[in-house]
């Protein structure tokens, strides 16, 4: 994974002074590391019954809609408040820099619907812990949490509470 690794940026100062942003597109760009990512992303799945794929806004969508499409699943977008046309729950979490909020759609998952959540990159946890909780509020079993790179420096994976993959972990 050292050749997918190399393409990942580092952005210092963004979104704010301090912090590092992981900067995928490279890798995106990279049409054979790209369908090895998803491919990587999608395996700890299959066959586990999965009924639908959350990603989380926004660069969990570029990787969660085609790892749904992969093991046959249907996809949920988590996204910022105001952004779905539909009536919505919410769940507010701490970031490394402030606070948000999430919001699904109410009728997007429930009882029976068999979960996987899906993001590019693992920091603290906050959004990956809230997304969890939104959809167990929803009523849908969470069975695990994938993402492309893990920031274990930040101790994120401590906040998951379900089965946890990742692609690439940076220490």
């Amino acid at each position: 994974m050292d050749d997918l690794r190399a393409l990942i940026r580092d952005v210092p100062d963004f979104p704010r002074p301090g912090i590092i942003f992981k900067d995928i597109t490279p890798l995106l760009g990279d049409a054979g590391a790209f369908d090895r990512v998803l491919e990587a992303m999608a395996k700890p799945w299959r066959g586990r019954g999965v009924s639908h794929v959350v990603g989380i806004e926004s660069r969990g969508f570029i990787v969660g809609s085609p790892v749904a499409a992969r093991i046959h699943a249907g996809f949920v977008p988590v996204r910022k408040p105001g952004k779905l046309p539909w009536n919505t729950v919410a769940k507010s979490y701490e970031l490394e820099y402030g606070t948000d909020r999430l919001e699904a759609h109410a009728d997007a998952v429930g009882p029976g619907d068999r979960v996987v959540i899906i993001d590019d990159v693992l920091a603290t946890g906050g959004t990956g812990a809230a997304t969890i909780s939104l959809i167990r509020d929803l009523g849908a079993e969470v069975l695990g949490f994938g993402v492309l790179v893990e920031l274990g420096f930040l101790g994120g994976r401590a906040r998951i509470t379900v089965p946890f993959e990742a692609v690439i972990r940076v220490d």
